[in-house]
Order: structure tokens, then sequence, then C-alpha cells
């Protein structure tokens, strides 16, 4: 699905009369997870197509990882080397600092003509957002601006929406305000979970920024603005947000569990030891309880039945969640069947809050 509207005034001061005829696109691209990653692919592949010229990479410094802790390149730049491209990773592009104003000077001797930005992780100030002749484009996964910000995909899922996208975004100097070139949508299914989602729409990202490469004067030309009265912010997760508050309905706790795996993960206490939550079944609204909630009201092979929250506070029953895949603290993750075979929990147990 196109946005289509008048033309607005530009981000950039490019005109659809100045763009290039037969000279292919310098391009720079700027991404740091998988999530860029599977666009920078995509784009590679359809270079000659798309009449551009991928010139340079940017991606986040290499950081630690894994359990030796040994630098790791991030995906993007994985991407770039196997495809002998060049790669820039500065810490920084602030004007106050002198290796950010190196930074600048290195992407102005590229002489870009337009900058592909997804997942970048650094903040691009107004002098770099300017110096592409055609300013920068960023694949946001989101329908701007429903979520704005570093969490979209989670916040998505956590709120319960039934649909997201993809956003190519015409970046200024705000966070994710920029003008939108072109909004793909995408169903949310009652099974997806962050992960599901993050390869969906990563994918769906990939082939919205080729569509808008074919034809970037008429898109940019019919950007349309942000209605900033509709936006919501998509904070960045942190690993508390992982605790389950099981006084909230199961509604909520469902969408939890779905909106952070595999990071930062749900999890509960039985007897003052973690144990992460790791599937469930969708709610069913006819199971209800007078269990305190947190009580586990029966351990089947198929699931283990869980007390929650009321959904609204005149009812007279609580809900209850069915828990397929848990996985107990120092163990494997394991199936609702093998906790049931193997006695490790029992009807009556009660998941708590953090102890400590």
């Amino acid at each position: 699905m196109t946005t289509i509207a008048s033309a607005p005034t530009l981000s950039t001061s490019a005109t659809t009369d100045n763009y290039p005829s037969g000279t292919p696109l310098r391009v720079v691209f700027a991404g740091t997870p998988e999530f860029a990653a599977t666009s920078l692919e995509m784009l590679i592949k359809q270079q000659e197509a798309l009449n551009i010229d991928i010139v340079a990479v940017y991606t986040q410094p290499d950081r630690k990882a894994g359990r030796g802790q040994k630098l790791a390149a991030s995906a993007v730049k994985q991407v770039a080397l196997t495809h002998d491209i060049a790669v820039e990773q500065p810490a920084t592009f602030k004007k106050s600092d002198a290796a950010g104003m190196t930074a600048r000077q290195t992407l102005r001797t590229y002489q870009p003509d337009v900058m592909i930005v997804a997942a970048y992780g650094l903040i691009l100030p107004i002098g770099v957002l300017t110096t592409p002749t055609y300013g920068c484009l960023n694949i946001h996964a989101s329908l701007l601006p429903r979520w704005r910000g570093a969490a979209p995909i989670h916040r998505a899922l956590l709120a319960g929406d039934g649909e997201t996208g993809i956003t190519i975004m015409q970046m200024d100097k705000g966070l994710d305000t920029g003008d939108m070139l072109y909004k793909v949508n995408c169903a949310i299914e009652a099974k997806d979970t962050a992960a599901s989602l993050h390869d969906k729409l990563a994918a769906l990202g990939a082939t919205a920024i080729t569509t808008v490469l074919k034809d970037l004067p008429s898109y940019q030309a019919q950007a349309k603005a942000q209605e900033d009265s509709q936006a919501n912010y998509a904070e960045k997760l942190v690993k508390t947000e992982g605790e389950i508050d099981w006084t909230q309905p199961a509604t909520a706790i469902e969408r939890q569990i779905r909106g952070l795996t595999p990071w930062p993960g749900a999890y509960t206490f039985l007897d003052g030891q973690r144990v992460k939550i790791l599937a469930s079944l969708p709610v069913n609204t006819s199971q209800q309880t007078d269990k305190p909630a947190g009580t586990i009201i029966s351990v089947g092979r198929k699931a283990i039945l869980v007390a929650c929250g009321k959904d609204h506070h005149n009812d007279p029953l609580a809900s209850t969640l069915a828990i397929t895949d848990l996985q107990f603290a120092g163990g494997k993750p394991m199936t609702a069947e093998q906790v049931c075979h193997g006695n490790q929990l029992n009807d009556g147990d009660q998941f708590t809050g953090d102890s400590k």
C-alpha cells in the first residue's frame, strides 16, 4: 500500500527535475542488526536493476559478544565484507567531537546521492542528514506514526495491535518524525512473537526500500507528513519488563510472553527460583477461576493452567493462562508434557514475584 498525498516541501533540497538520468545513484547504507542486513542483501542483489551503486556501508563498532566476550562484527558488516563493500564504523557524528567531525568528512568523500538507514543505532545529526543529495531514507518497522522509537516490533505486540508494517520515511532531525514515502501493512497473527514478526518485517522492509528506489523522485514528491497526535513512543526494552505480574489479565500476560520472545523473555518465580515462561496458548475466555493470581490450577500434558487477574474489576472470576513451554533455572526448555511427567510442578503451587 502506497501512501499518496499532495506534494509537501521535501526534507532535502532535491527536486524531481535534478535526479541524474542513466548514472547510478550513489548509495550509502547504514544499519547494524539482522533486520538491516536483510535489506542490504536485497539491495546488493538488485544494484543493476535499481541502477544504484552501494559505495559504502556504515555500521556500529564491533562489540563484545558470547561467553568469550570476543569482539564480533555486526550482521551488516559481515554482509558488506562478503561483497567487498567499504565499511565505516564511526562511534559518533557529533560536531563537538573531533572523531565526529572526521566521520562527517569521510561521509562527504563518498559523495552519496542517498543514504539508506535501517536500525543503525547511531543518532544522525542534521549535518549528516543533509549530506546526501536526496537525503536519508529510513526503513522503520511500524506503520508510522503508530510507534516511533527503538522497539516498535515489541511494543506493537505488547499493546495487542492487530497489524503493523513498514514505513519508508524521509529522515529529519526528529525521532522518526519525517515525512512518509511508502507504507506496507503486515497482519499480526495470534502466534506471532517478536522473533517471528521481526523476520516478517525484515523481509517486508527489504522489498519496500527496493520499491521506493525504483522511482524515488515520485515517492519523494508525494511524501506525506505524519500526524503527531497519533504517535506513540516505543521505548527501548529493559530486562525487568520480563517479570510477570500474575494479577494482570491473562490476555496481557500472553502478549507479554510473545512480545518479549526471545529477549528479554518473560519470567516468574517458584520458591525463589526463576522460571522462564517460553510459550502459551491463546487465552480461552471461558476458562475462569476463583484461585489467587499465580496459582497453578492444573499440570496437564498439553498445558499448565495458571490463575491470572480479572479482565475487568467487577468480574466475579479471574482469567487463566495455559502455558505450553517453560524453563527452570539451570535446566533446558521443557514442554508441559515433560513437566507433567517429571513431577516438577504440582497443582496448587504458586508462581510469585521476585522475593529479593
